[in-house]
């Protein structure tokens, strides 16, 4: 079992940048794809990024728009979310997935 932990989020200005980690344990995820989500309040949790094995393929939901950029490190058995020019409308907390096991989840703040 994949055992899965978020970090890096926190209040970010508009304009600005962060970057997530989600770092995994318990099991390799060397041969599973990984993604992002992200969910406020209210609404569903929804796609931002996937990465297949290997890196080979990204996806990107559209509201990306070519901000973000996901990334993996399997020797580290991490996956990260570059995420530049933040806009209020990305506040929310950003979840990282692989199969059916979630993380905790990092809130992410864009604000002034």
């Amino acid at each position: 079992q994949v055992q899965l932990v978020e970090s890096g989020g926190g209040l970010v200005q508009p304009g600005g940048s962060l970057r997530l980690s989600c770092a995994a344990s318990g099991r390799s995820i060397t041969l599973l794809r990984m993604s992002w989500y992200r969910q406020v309040p209210g609404k569903e949790r929804e796609l931002v990024a996937e990465i297949s094995v290997g890196g080979i393929r990204k996806n990107y939901a559209d509201f990306v728009q070519g901000r973000f950029t996901i990334s993996r490190d399997d020797a580290k058995q991490t996956v990260y979310l570059q995420m530049n020019v933040l806009k209020p409308d990305d506040t929310a907390v950003y979840f990282c997935k692989s199969a059916d096991h979630w993380g905790q989840g990092t809130q992410v703040t864009v604000s002034s």
